[in-house]
This record gives structure tokens, C-alpha cells and sequence, in this order.
């Protein structure tokens, strides 16, 4: 059993659509129009900084990380992906997996800072990228759960 804090929010829910779940971690969809693909690798047990995990477990989170921005870069080709680890908000380790497009709402800032465009002025180009990738997502949805599975085999 993991350990659990009764006040953090990611021990007592996914965090998302849940999109693979494995003993130690998860991973999840962030539900976000403006950034389709957003996916959070999150570790199940409470724990605040990568420094709490053993070697192993910092390498297999990482490790998932990196399988997430892979299928992301494969399948959304994105032009940048933004990986993040905060926690301020939520003290318990997780990472933002983020692909970005010139001309997003918030590029080339990150997306937690004030957009550059404003809700409903975005080009007529921006909404039709957004629903080309929005229509790329059962792809790249099937293609992480393969790649995880697939990760913990080797």
C-alpha cells in the first residue's frame, strides 16, 4: 500500500482521465482545450521531491517522463515540449508534460502565465491546429498505453 495524505488531492484522485496506471505511477490527461495532449506523470505514493525516491524509483519515473514526451513529439508533433515539475500548489511529485505550438495562447511563456491571447480572439489557424490535434488524441492516447506497457518489460 502507498502512502496516502488525506489532504492532497492527488492521493485521493487520479488527477485527470486516467490514461495507464502501474504500481508506482500514473499517468493522466489533463482535460485542457486550449493545450490538447497536456499529461501529467504523477507517482502514486505521497511524496513532495524527487530526492525522497530511490535511484530506481527516480530513474523509472523519468523514464516515463521521457515515454510520454516521445508519443507527444511521434504522434501531436508539437514544435516545443514543456516539462515541469512544481508542486508548489500540489506538494506531491508529479510532472507536466506539456506540448506547445507557436502561437499558442500563452507561447512562447509558459502556460501558467498571463496568455498572450485572449479567450476567443484566437486566429482561425490556432482553431484549427487545436481540433487537428484534438482529432490525433485516441492515437497518441493508445500509443502511450502501449509504450508504458511496454516499458516494463525491459
Amino acid at each position: 500500500m502507498s502512502a496516502r495524505d488525506p489532504n492532497c488531492p492527488l492521493c485521493q484522485e487520479d488527477g485527470g482521465t486516467l490514461l495507464w496506471r502501474g504500481p508506482h505511477l500514473r499517468i493522466i490527461e489533463v482535460e485542457d482545450p486550449d493545450y490538447p495532449g497536456f499529461t501529467r506523470v504523477i507517482w502514486n505514493a505521497h511524496l513532495a521531491e524527487m530526492t525522497s525516491l530511490s535511484t530506481h524509483g527516480r530513474d523509472l519515473l523519468m523514464r516515463a517522463v521521457y515515454v510520454v514526451e516521445e508519443t507527444q513529439q511521434a504522434i501531436l508533433t508539437p514544435d516545443k515540449v514543456n516539462l515541469a515539475s512544481l508542486g508548489n500548489m500540489v506538494p506531491h511529485l508529479h510532472w507536466h508534460v506539456i506540448p506547445r505550438w507557436r502561437g499558442d495562447r500563452h507561447f512562447p511563456d509558459p502556460i501558467w502565465a498571463a496568455p498572450r491571447i485572449a479567450p476567443g480572439a484566437e486566429p482561425d489557424s490556432w482553431k484549427r491546429r487545436q481540433q487537428a490535434v484534438s482529432a490525433l488524441l485516441p492515437r497518441y492516447r493508445d500509443r502511450l498505453v502501449e509504450a508504458m506497457n511496454a516499458l516494463l518489460w525491459h
